[in-house]
């Protein structure tokens, strides 16, 4: 049994390269190593910066694994000596690199340091906020930067400790300047590309957002695990409360200006779904218009389920931190609020505690309707309301029909009184109806029915009196609680179906994965947790229900209704379906590989059923007529057969040579010999591939070499070109440039064509198929999938951007031969 107390991780996290990340790892690894602790540097990439390599003294520096990968040799962590070596801290650096594939190794530096964490030993790294997954595509956005090298954020915030290294946008284009970050040359497009202003300050902002996220989550477990109920006012988070109602549009914007009102502010919209409250007069059309508005302003929308209103805003604010609650005036008017009580305003200030609550006035407060709801329950103040009535009305009646007793006949003053029992038991129900009935039966008897003045219970007529009114009091009451019995279900109905519509639309829209719904789940019935399990848990405060074949949905928290579970069950069918496609989805990847493989093979025998062909027939008929006895050829006619079936030939040689190397590259067998390579020393024969383009080169010669395999990036480059005068006007020129960014060469060959839609892009990387191209006659249509394997392969990207004023930009990146080489000076020797 492996007993390893588990290491801790610490990130540096940083905002954009040259922050610092690194000289913090390293001074923090001297301090503790200073203090006796036994640390190592695992990896650390000082990318030729002095004052980074001079932190590395007396540090203790394992050396790298010497990885061979198509031909080439790159510097890696050594794992496995890390583990031999079993330090109580480690200094690993760049944590989204990806590694070396072959050798066992995992395809992410992330994997090793989770080996190294699972093995006890501590581990300190860094990374850029670029690349963390969830905000790959916001800096892509943001600098136009692709990130090809991303770590998944749970690991990250996994993290014991993280801590940001922050530096104002002027003072990292300083260091910038100084020549700290980078060599002099590069100095220049780093400024005027990714180091631009707007750039770090927009990076600046998301760094700053995510830790907040990240200290926020922290704050809330330490709350959770030291049931910590009251809020600490440490960010503001407005809750507001809609009913479905007109005015929550108004209570929207005026909850988005308070959260506004402080940097950092969440707005949370919150509607409670069941029979009374807030469920009243709900709409859903008018609830779904209001999500879209709260999301719009960059809030989030909730949906809960509670027996009491007011209970549940307070304590859903509660579980969210939030400091302030916003709710609309009541819409009910005087009357109503005399005859039912305390409405859900009144109730929510009276349990809101250090909740500031704001109660917002609106065009509808106080235009409810006059009669007490018939889809509500008795309240507490009905209740004794009832009774109460049931007493006092049929007196205070005696008393204004005596003052009338000339003019208003028996069958009047019978009429009213059973007006009076009627309004009792619409009032309190049963009960209510019965003592206004024995009530008003008896003044009746006793001061209407002759003799005035004396009870006469021997008249038949006073006996049919107290039995009519008996009689209609108990049928009203009856009416009244069937009504009330009925209404209360098809609120209840009304409150799950809106549940599952909101759960529902969530799914539809994309936005639910499996953990996201056991959350919504934990969040829409107040639990504590909810997870998904192969066998429920036999334990006091567990609610499970079946979710699929071997699934169980198990909550933990408060006893749940026999209504609520009936939802449960919903929301449990909704997470084994979600379950069912993510297995589904595994499948699919599964089988993809083999589709596309039969396309590619489908694709082969049409292409070469056809392209193959042309060349071979041409030169075919060449030497087939030069063989020919019947006719005389003149010399000329000889030279031009000749250079018919040698350009056949050639052509032919091209095609079967870019299939085999794209086998090659499909299959890992390409060899690779990379080198220092100078553009100088390539372009000539690639460009002479295309001896009929017109082709304008900018200047090379500042241009650093690139480590590459120079006849692998002549053919890139000359299917590029080729590429390129396809599409370019007769009266246009191929344009290529270079430039050097962030160690890398960037090599752009421009064609002036008629361009291609973003949709349509990551198709013209596909094998056999001729993208918006014209000529359709020649070529098999393998020359940018060839050129991306090939610049893949040296470990380069290549990617099309739109030419300024029409066409399309290929984009070629290498990296610098002179940093890889500084890559393997770094590693000391032990």
């Amino acid at each position: 049994m492996n007993d390893v107390r588990p290491g801790r991780l610490k990130v540096y996290l940083g905002a954009a390269p040259g922050v610092g990340k690194t000289y913090r790892m390293l001074d923090e690894g001297r301090r503790r190593a200073a203090r006796g602790a036994d640390v190592v540097v695992g990896f650390v990439e000082c990318h030729g910066r002095p004052r980074t390599e001079r932190m590395l003294d007396g540090l203790d520096v394992l050396a790298r694994a010497r990885c061979e990968y198509r031909g080439g040799v790159f510097p890696e962590m050594d794992v496995d000596a890390v583990l031999q070596r079993r330090p109580a801290v480690a200094l690993v650096d760049e944590l989204a690199h990806t590694n070396v594939p072959g050798g066992g190794r995992n395809p992410k530096r992330w994997q090793d340091v989770e080996r190294l964490l699972a093995a006890g030993i501590d581990v300190i790294t860094a990374v850029n906020i670029q690349h963390l997954e969830s905000l790959k595509d916001v800096v892509e956005k943001i600098t136009g930067v692709p990130q090809h090298e991303t770590v998944p954020d749970e690991v990250v915030r996994r993290a014991h400790q993280i801590e940001l290294v922050d530096i104002p946008p002027e003072g990292l284009r300083r260091r910038m300047a100084h020549g700290n970050i980078y060599a002099p040359e590069k100095i220049d497009a780093a400024l005027a590309n990714y180091f631009r202003q707007g750039n770090l300050t927009a990076l600046r902002q998301l760094a700053l957002l995510w830790v907040a996220d990240r200290v926020d989550e922290a704050l809330q477990l330490y709350r959770a695990e030291h049931a910590i109920g009251g809020v600490w006012e440490t960010r503001e988070r407005v809750v507001v409360a809609l009913t479905g109602g007109p005015e929550g549009d108004t209570l929207i914007r005026r909850a988005a200006r308070i959260a506004d009102r402080s940097a950092g502010g969440d707005l949370l919209a919150v509607h409670v779904a069941r029979s009374d409250g807030l469920a009243a007069g709900v709409s859903h059309a008018s609830l779904a218009r209001q999500r879209r508005l709260v999301e719009d302003l960059g809030g989030s929308y909730h949906s809960v389920v509670g027996d009491e209103v007011a209970t549940t805003l307070v304590e859903f604010a509660r579980a969210e931190n939030a400091t302030q609650l916003v709710l609309g005036s009541s819409r009910r008017g005087r009357l109503e609020r005399f005859l039912t009580g305390l409405g859900t305003g009144e109730t929510v200030v009276a349990l809101s505690g250090d909740i500031d609550v704001h109660r917002v006035t609106h065009e509808r407060a106080g235009r409810g309707t006059l009669l007490p709801s018939r889809r509500r329950t008795l309240s507490t103040a009905r209740l004794i309301a009832g009774p109460v009535a049931g007493l006092v009305l049929p007196v205070l009646l005696t008393i204004c029909l005596a003052q009338v007793r000339d003019t208003v006949n028996l069958t009047s003053d019978a009429l009213l009184f059973l007006l009076a029992v009627v309004g009792v038991a619409c009032i309190g129900g049963v009960v209510s109806a019965v003592i206004a009935s024995v009530t008003a039966s008896l003044l009746l008897n006793y001061w209407f029915i002759p003799p005035i003045g004396h009870f006469t219970l021997d008249d038949p007529n006073a006996l049919v009196a107290v039995a009519v009114f008996a009689v209609v009091a108990a049928v009203v009451a009856a009416v009244v609680d069937r009504s009330l019995r009925l209404s209360r279900r098809s609120a209840r109905a009304t409150a799950e179906a809106e549940t599952m519509s909101s759960l529902a639309g969530s799914i539809v829209r994309g936005g639910q994965t499996i953990p996201a719904l056991l959350e919504r789940t934990r969040e829409t019935f107040g639990m504590s947790s909810a997870e998904l399990v192969d066998q429920p848990p036999d334990a006091d405060g567990v609610t499970a229900v079946p979710a699929g074949p071997g699934a169980w949905l198990v909550l933990r928290g408060r006893t749940l209704s026999s209504s609520e579970r009936r939802v449960l069950a919903a929301f449990a069918a909704h997470v084994g379906s979600a379950v069912e496609r993510a297995r589904l989805a595994e499948a699919a990847a599964e089988i993809e590989p083999v589709k596309a493989a039969d396309r590619m093979r489908t694709a082969l025998l049409r292409a070469v059923g056809h392209d193959l062909r042309t060349p071979l027939a041409a030169g075919w008929a060449a030497v087939a007529s030069l063989r020919s006895r019947d006719v005389e050829f003149s010399a000329e006619d000889r030279d031009e057969l000749l250079a018919t079936a040698d350009e056949s030939m050639a052509k032919l040689n091209r095609l079967v040579e870019n299939l085999l190397d794209l086998s090659r590259l499909e299959a890992g067998v390409l060899k690779l010999n990379l080198r220092a390579t100078a553009l100088e020393e390539v372009l000539p024969a690639a460009l002479g591939d295309t001896p009929d383009a017109e082709i304008e080169t900018g200047d090379m010669e500042g241009i650093p070499a690139v480590l590459a395999d120079p006849p692998l990036l002549e053919r890139v480059i000359a299917n590029l070109v080729a590429n390129a005068a396809r599409h370019t006007p007769p009266d246009r020129r191929v344009l290529m440039t270079a430039s050097v960014l962030a160690g890398r060469v960037e090599l752009r060959v421009v064609d002036r064509g008629p361009g291609l839609p973003q949709t349509g892009r990551e198709r013209l990387f596909e094998p056999f198929q001729r993208l918006g191209d014209n000529d359709n006659t020649t070529g098999l249509g393998l020359g940018l999938a060839l050129a991306r394997g090939l610049t893949e392969a040296m470990n380069g990207t290549i990617a099309p951007e739109d030419t300024p004023g029409g066409g399309l930009t290929m984009v070629v990146s290498l990296p610098l031969a002179e940093t890889q080489a500084s890559v393997q000076r770094s590693a000391p020797a032990t």
